[in-house]
């Protein structure tokens, strides 16, 4: 046993926890990661159970891989996740043939449950809540490639939106450690990378001990990240508006490095609809968190997530929506067509919208929010860019890409020997789904303009 295949779906967190398994069966069983299914001695599944028919997506999946397992009996095929934590014994009974069912809370005791099944020669489940420890047990990251990474600071969600499963999948909210967060970031800078996202379900709603006495909030450790030499930006996502503070806006002012850009979850811009989802905030007070932000951060860019077709969104409903998105000016988005989760109270809710009408409502918002977009790509043209440079171009391998710091991507002519640096690029053309740039500087920039 030697290789090693994991298929993800969903979120950057999700990411974040196939790194994880990745490295922790590395160290556990030298199991190094192949890039075709059909050589893997294990094959991973990691879910997510956010958007429609997600278990469906799972179960065709696992259909393309039972051949490999009937050819192979040895074959050791495993899910994790959110599916997998909502499903359980279910998911077995569904598709016999799986040997790991894991939940995201779990995935520290891969090793553990692979050998148990290897022993005992029987299906091994664990889908349990333990809490924080997973990061006490998962091994330090190894030496990586990339001038980006990603670090979960805080999990799960006490929220219970109507609509969302996540507080049933991945459990009520907890904050790791700072000192264990600042540590793993300090390695991540050593190893080359040069900008961070901080991850989590709610991840404003970080509380963790400071390691001296009582706990801090992420604005404290924004600014404690932020003193690490080499780490040239910062994000953090997925935020909810009621855990966006004064302490918060007030970093976005007074950090350098933490980029001038913000993923607030809006939902809706209608106060009946917001009510019905449970989201605790009305359009208004997340208006008046926008304009403080503004004003903390001027050049500040917002994107959002959006659900059209809610049970009982009505025309008005959706309208105000649509005159939320021009009154914020989003410009990048997250937005689906409601549909139903499992135990979720939305389940209960009457008055569905028809899915035709769901369909034309999301076809409308994209197109606005992309017409947003382009405007934005467009005002960029001429103006110069502080651009992380992350690696070569997918589109032209002898090219470089970047991101700026409202997370647009960055394409340039330039040298391979620039990747992990902060470049001040001036921006020639804005394309359909990227921007054309021009290095201007082939030095690093200061981390006054690093943001």
């Amino acid at each position: 046993m030697q290789n090693l295949y994991i298929k993800t779906y969903g979120c950057q967190m999700n990411e974040y926890d196939a790194e994880r398994m990745a490295d922790v069966l590395a160290v556990s069983h030298g199991l190094r990661l192949v890039d075709d299914p059909a050589l893997a001695d294990v094959l991973l599944l990691n879910t997510c159970s956010i958007r429609e028919k997600a278990e469906d997506k799972v179960f065709t999946q696992l259909g393309f891989w039972r051949p490999f397992k009937e050819k192979r009996p040895e074959v050791v095929i495993g899910v994790g996740g959110c599916v997998a934590s909502q499903e359980g014994e279910r998911l077995r009974r569904r598709a016999p043939y799986v040997d790991l069912v894991f939940g995201p809370q779990t995935l520290h005791r891969l090793p553990d449950l692979l050998d148990a099944c290897l022993a005992e020669r029987r299906p091994q489940v664990d889908i349990a809540f333990p809490m924080l420890e997973k990061f006490d047990r998962l091994p330090q990251r190894p030496g990586r490639d990339g001038a980006t990474a990603f670090v979960t600071v805080q999990e799960g969600c006490d929220k219970f939106c109507t609509f969302c499963v996540v507080p049933h999948t991945r459990g009520r909210e907890y904050s790791r450690a700072m000192p264990d967060i600042v540590r793993e970031v300090r390695v991540l800078v050593n190893q080359g990378v040069s900008e961070v996202t901080l991850l989590g379900q709610n991840v404003n709603a970080y509380r963790g001990a400071t390691g001296l006495v009582g706990e801090g909030d992420l604005a404290d450790l924004l600014e404690r990240l932020a003193r690490i030499p080499g780490l040239l930006r910062l994000r953090y996502t997925t935020s909810h508006p009621g855990n966006l503070d004064e302490r918060l806006i007030a970093a976005h002012g007074n950090i350098e490095i933490l980029a001038p850009h913000l993923h607030l979850p809006v939902q809706s811009g209608s106060d009946r609809i917001l009510r019905r989802m449970h989201r605790k905030h009305t359009v208004e007070q997340y208006l008046d968190k926008i304009a403080r932000l503004r004003a903390a951060r001027p050049d500040i860019r917002i994107s959002s997530d959006f659900i059209v077709g809610f049970p009982g969104e009505t025309d008005a409903d959706f309208a105000a929506t649509m005159a939320l998105i021009d009154m914020v000016g989003f410009d990048q988005s997250f937005s689906f067509k409601y549909s139903q989760r499992p135990n979720t109270p939305a389940l209960r809710l009457k008055d569905g919208v028809p899915e035709a009408v769901k369909d034309a409502r999301l076809t409308m918002l994209q197109e606005r929010i992309n017409g947003l977009a382009r405007e934005y790509a467009r005002a960029l043209v001429g103006t110069r860019q502080a651009v992380l440079v992350t690696g070569p171009s997918r589109r032209d391998p002898r090219e470089l890409t970047g991101k700026t710091a409202c997370n647009r991507s960055v394409n340039m002519a330039g040298s391979m020997d620039w990747i992990g640096q902060m470049l001040e690029v001036e921006i020639v053309a804005a394309l359909p789904n990227s921007l054309r740039g021009r290095v201007a500087h082939s030095t690093a920039v200061s981390q006054r303009l690093a943001i």
